[in-house]
C-alpha cells in the first residue's frame, strides 16, 4: 500500500509518496494532480519513503509523469531507493550500475522505452501466471 501527502509551495506540487509503489498505487498517484492549477509550474515526486516498486508501480510513475507533462508541469523525481532505480535498469535493459538511471528518466525517449517495456514484462508475467494449475 502506498499513501501520498501532496503539498503546494509557491509554483511546486511536492507528492511526497510513502510505501510500496506497486499495482495498488494507481488510484493515490491519480489524486496527486487534483488541485493542480493553471499556477504551478513544477511537479516534484519525492520517492524516499518508497523501498519497493514493481513494473505495474513503474508504469503508474510513468503515467503520472505523461499527465503531469500535459497540464504543463516541469517534472522531477527525486530520492530514488535502490531497488526502484535497479528495477528500472532492468526494465530499460541498461548495463552496469544502475545509477544513473533517474537521470535519463527524465528524458521522454527514454520513459517511452520504460513503458514499453514495463508493459511487456508485465504480460509475460501474466501470462506465465495463466499457465499455472489452480492452487500453485
Amino acid at each position: 500500500m502506498i499513501t501520498t501527502d501532496v503539498q503546494y509551495r509557491g509554483t511546486t506540487v511536492l507528492v511526497s509518496a510513502c510505501g510500496e509503489l506497486d499495482a495498488e498505487a494507481d488510484g493515490e498517484l491519480r489524486r496527486a494532480l487534483e488541485y493542480v492549477t493553471s499556477a504551478e509550474r513544477v511537479l516534484m515526486i519525492d520517492l524516499h519513503g518508497v523501498p519497493f516498486m514493481d513494473g505495474d508501480g513503474l508504469l503508474h510513475l510513468l503515467d503520472l509523469h505523461r499527465r503531469a507533462e500535459r497540464r504543463g508541469l516541469r517534472v522531477l523525481v527525486v530520492g530514488w531507493k535502490i531497488q526502484p532505480r535497479e528495477l528500472m535498469a532492468r526494465i530499460a535493459g541498461l548495463p552496469g550500475p544502475a545509477s544513473a538511471t533517474a537521470d535519463r528518466y527524465a528524458t521522454a525517449g527514454f520513459r517511452e522505452l520504460l513503458g514499453e517495456r514495463a508493459r511487456e514484462a508485465r504480460a509475460r508475467t501474466d501470462s506465465r501466471t495463466d499457465r499455472l494449475p489452480a492452487g500453485g
